[in-house]
């Protein structure tokens, strides 16, 4: 079957530098390869508009509207609604009309739903073919915070895993096909929402020809006597600011006992407050936003993941192992990863395991630059876009344009 594609993000797939942007541009892309797509998104910054250009790289049309609602605001209408925070957050008037225009004039055959607050623009009259990709499961994320948290801001987290959760049975109901980054997070999904629904994993790629270390030369600064630990993502991210405080304020107190010349640099953008006060604890460096996170991979002696709350795939986790960098995980990070434990990476639980398994990389360094190898290609071997993505055009019901001009 021929036809085009609306693809509806939450955030502007462009540039591919955060976890769930790099898997919404190699999702887009892939879906401009099997037909035109139209793209629905939202902007958040200055950089999102500076870069709204990109799309023409993939898309037929789109529309970007700017995010203007405060979090104050889209709380109050979520409790007049109520519904989600993150549903009130992403609503916009202008999406929703220009949404209504493309189904109306274009041969739009198949939607794909790119996170679960984009599900409230797809009509309630939608007879074509609809994929949602919830990513992870994140009403559980947000159970997790309101059980961990104290006072007002538990609540607030409860409520909005509660009310998530029925968006997510509601969207499970009504798609063709529900992905999810993990088979642990379809499992999951499946014990939530029973009936029969096709839920699916549709796990993370990794970009094996930009994520070379022969292509990238080690950062200057983390040549300096070592060793040399590092953590990479978005750091105004609730569970990334938990796993460097973790890693700052007690593992890192552990590691120094032994290595008192240790350092951990916490890389990327938008670092707290809270954050920012770990730079100089126990040999901690605040780096922040880098351009390219690449050469802080290369240059590090072991990249560390010790998330204690955590839903689907870690993009950090893979690109370190595409680097051929040895790395130390927590249970949680490793979550949707099939590699084998102490060959291609290393799983520890408590904090003195973790520092434990970083002395024992620093301390035999064979055993760390085999694992680093073993990791990349388990990588490369494993876990490209294009093998990830190959099924595509199957759950959208639209052959392939290759396909089509063959036949």
């Amino acid at each position: 079957m021929s036809g085009e594609i609306l693809f509806l993000a939450h955030r502007l797939p462009f540039p591919p530098d955060r976890g769930d942007k790099i898997r919404s541009h190699h999702i887009l892309k892939a879906l401009a390869q099997i037909a035109p797509v139209h793209v629905g998104c939202l902007a958040e910054t200055d950089a999102d508009v500076a870069n709204e250009g990109m799309l023409s790289e993939v898309a037929t049309s789109w529309c970007m509207p700017r995010r203007t609602k405060s979090l104050p605001l889209a709380g109050i209408e979520s409790l007049l609604r109520r519904e989600p925070v993150s549903l009130s957050a992403f609503r916009s008037s202008a999406l929703s009309h220009w949404v209504g225009e493309v189904l109306r004039q274009r041969d739009i055959r198949a939607i794909y739903v790119f996170s679960g607050q984009m599900g409230q623009y797809v009509p309630a009259s939608w007879k074509g073919r609809l994929v949602v990709d919830l990513v992870d499961v994140d009403s559980a994320k947000f159970e997790a915070y309101g059980v961990a948290g104290k006072g007002p801001r538990s609540w607030i987290d409860w409520r909005e895993g509660r009310l998530l959760s029925r968006v997510e049975a509601d969207l499970v109901s009504r798609a063709d096909t529900t992905l999810l980054v993990s088979e642990a997070e379809a499992e999951f999904l499946r014990s939530r929402t029973p009936g029969g629904h096709d839920i699916r994993s549709l796990g993370n790629g990794i970009d094996c020809a930009a994520f070379d270390p022969a292509a990238v030369a080690p950062e200057p600064s983390l040549k300096s006597d070592g060793p040399h630990f590092v953590f990479t993502g978005q750091m105004d991210y609730a569970p990334n600011i938990a796993a460097v405080t973790r890693m700052a304020q007690q593992i890192m107190s552990l590691v120094q006992q032994t290595l008192p010349s240790a350092q951990f640099h916490i890389v990327g953008r938008a670092p707290t407050k809270e954050v920012l006060a770990l730079h100089g604890a126990n040999g901690t460096h605040v780096v922040g936003e880098v351009s390219d996170t690449r050469p802080w991979l290369a240059g590090a002696d072991a990249v560390v993941a010790p998330l204690t709350i955590a839903r689907g795939v870690q993009n950090k986790v893979l690109e370190a192992m595409a680097m051929a960098r040895p790395v130390v995980v927590s249970p949680d990070a490793a979550t949707g990863i099939d590699a084998r434990p102490d060959q291609h990476f290393i799983i520890t639980q408590d904090d003195a395991d973790f520092a434990a398994a970083l002395l024992r990389l620093w301390q035999q360094k064979d055993q760390a630059r085999s694992m680093g190898e073993e990791a990349r290609r388990f990588v490369l071997n494993n876990m490209s876009w294009p093998a990830t993505l190959a099924d595509l055009s199957n759950m959208l019901g639209i052959a392939p344009r290759t396909q089509r001009d063959a036949a």
